[in-house]
This record gives C-alpha cells, structure tokens and sequence, in this order.
C-alpha cells in the first residue's frame, strides 16, 4: 500500500499541481527538522572555532608583545648610540680647539670609595700617560693622572678634597686657588679677600700655576659669593664646567712638560748644531790662481784679470780641469 499510495503521489505531483501547497508545507516543516538535526554539529563547530580563535590571539598577541620588546631594546641602544654619537662629536670639536696634542680616553671604572673622587680610563704608561697628565672632557678639565699602570690609569677629579688648582677670572684676571669640597657639583675658592672683584656667573680658567694645568682650559662657573664683613675672605661657591658624573669619553692632553730652562737649553743647543753644519757645508776650497806669463804685467789685488785674445791662426788654450771635491764626511 505504500509503495503504491508513493507511486501516486509521484504521478499525481508530476502531472497536476495540487500538491504543491503541500509540498510547500511540507518544506517548512523538514527545514525546522534539518536545522534542529544539524544544530549539534554548528554548535560544536561555534565552540571549537571560538577556543581556535582565543588560542591564535593569544599567540599572536605574545609574537606582538616579543617584537615590541625586541624594538624597544634597539630603539634604547639607537638613543644610546645617538648619545654616544653627540658626545664623541662634541669631544672631537673641543680637540679641534686645543692646540697641544690630545687622546681620546674612555671610562672604565668609578672608585667605590663615597670619600674620594677618583675613575678609571683604558689609557696607561703603554700609551704614553704620565703622572700629573690633564684630563678634560667636551666641556672643561676634569683633573689630572695620580696613578699608571701598563694599560690602565687612575684619574684624581676636581671635585676630590685632596684636589686644588690655581685659576683666574676670565673677566679680569683675578688669581685664586680652587679646592675640592667631595661634592661632585661644588668647588670652593680659598683665600679670596673680600673686596676682590668676583661675581656670580664669572668663568674660572685655569691660570697656567704650577705648570701642571695648561693655561686657558674652563675650570668651573661661580655661583655664589658670600660676603661677611666681619671675615677677611669671602665665601666663594663654583660649579665645575666639566660633566664629573656623565662624562664617558675624555681627552688626554699632551703638553710640553719641559721648564722654561730646559726649553732655552735645548732650543740653544739645536741652534748651535744647525750652525755648525751650516759651517761645514759652506767650507769649499779655493781654486789655485792662473799662472801669469814671465814679462806680463802685474794686476792690481782685487782687479778683474784681463784674459789676453789668441793670436790670429792660433787655437785657443783649453781651460784648466778643475781641482777634484774633497769627500765630506
């Protein structure tokens, strides 16, 4: 009955149209059927594709984070580099201005001790450092070589306590002695009378001294002048011009060490040398005096001497070879 009640349908379906509102009907109910039968699967589908897509963000998003970390380390070494770059171009244009001849030094080491002011730089005796050297950076000097060692040498700063140097005014040329106070910020003038003409804002420079600091160099900026009427000095404060605490690259000036004694010395003995072998050069023997001919009249000292003409048909006499050069030594 039910094959032929299907046959049919199909013939009846193929032939008229009277079942297609039902077939219509039909459709609808079979789609709720196949959404309701496939419901488990797109779920599962929707669930799976929602943790697939939680675990890629999340690796995605650490790739990110790496890279990030990664850009941030190089674009703090850029800085660092273009840090290094100003610097070193600063330091290259200062050593432009200094007329004596100068090595760039780098930092190293900081002595640990909080009571004395004291680096290390990667130059030493096998560079040619010698104790008492001065040291300065881009901005002003920063102290002088206390300490050598084959490869390596100890810098005493400004700043220590132990420290002074003799500066002057650059204004007007007022002459005093600056001394570490063990603050790296700070310098003190001693002994200067209270109606000495200094001011706040004057340029210290080193005076020459001593003859240990060249002349000229920026030492420190005054900042503070204290006057107390009841004290024969006045309190005077500076700030050394040099960057103590972040200067990492520094020069090494080599000037002439020499006293003025021994640079007359030697400048008299080197001139006494260059005569003497100027002496020597200039000695040339004198050529022997032509024969003069029996009966022929006598010239005056310092007449030129007459050569008398060859007789017609006569070849002229050749002259004299020359007396051969002794060999200088």
């Amino acid at each position: 009955m039910l094959v032929v009640l299907s046959v049919a349908l199909m013939v009846v379906d193929s032939r008229f149209d009277l079942l297609k509102p039902v077939r219509s009907q039909m459709g609808l109910v079979l789609m709720e059927s196949y959404w309701i039968t496939d419901l488990p699967q797109r779920t599962w589908q929707g669930v799976a594709g929602q943790f697939g897509s939680r675990t890629e963000l999340i690796a995605e998003n650490e790739k990110l984070k790496t890279e990030a970390l990664l850009l941030q380390g190089r674009l703090q070494k850029l800085a660092a580099l273009t840090e290094q770059n100003v610097r070193l171009r600063e330091l290259l244009n200062s050593s432009a201005l200094v007329n004596e001849k100068v090595e760039v030094a780098e930092l190293i080491g900081v002595d640990p001790n909080p009571f004395t002011h004291r680096i290390l730089i990667n130059k030493g005796e096998r560079d040619g450092v010698f104790l008492g050297q001065p040291v300065l950076d881009a901005r002003g000097l920063m102290g002088q070589v206390v300490e050598l060692m084959p490869y390596t040498s100890r810098v005493l700063l400004l700043t220590d306590t132990t420290h002074s140097i003799p500066v002057q005014v650059n204004r007007n040329g007022l002459r005093a002695i600056a001394s570490g106070t063990g603050n790296p910020e700070r310098l003190e003038l001693r002994h200067v009378a209270d109606t000495a003409d200094i001011k706040e804002g004057d340029l210290l420079v080193s005076s020459g001294m001593g003859q240990r600091f060249p002349a000229g160099y920026p030492v420190a900026t005054v900042n503070e002048v204290i006057h107390d009427s009841g004290q024969p000095f006045a309190i005077v404060r500076a700030i050394p011009t040099a960057a103590l605490n972040r200067s990492r690259y520094m020069l090494l000036v080599f000037s002439d060490r020499r006293t003025p004694e021994e640079r007359a010395t030697e400048a008299a003995i080197a001139q006494e040398e260059a005569d003497r072998q100027g002496a020597s050069h200039n000695q040339v023997p004198a050529a022997p005096a032509p024969a003069v001919p029996a009966g022929a009249p006598q010239q005056p000292p310092g007449s030129p001497s007459a050569t008398p003409a060859p007789a017609a048909g006569t070849a002229p006499a050749q002259p004299a070879a020359a007396p051969a050069q002794p060999r200088r030594q």
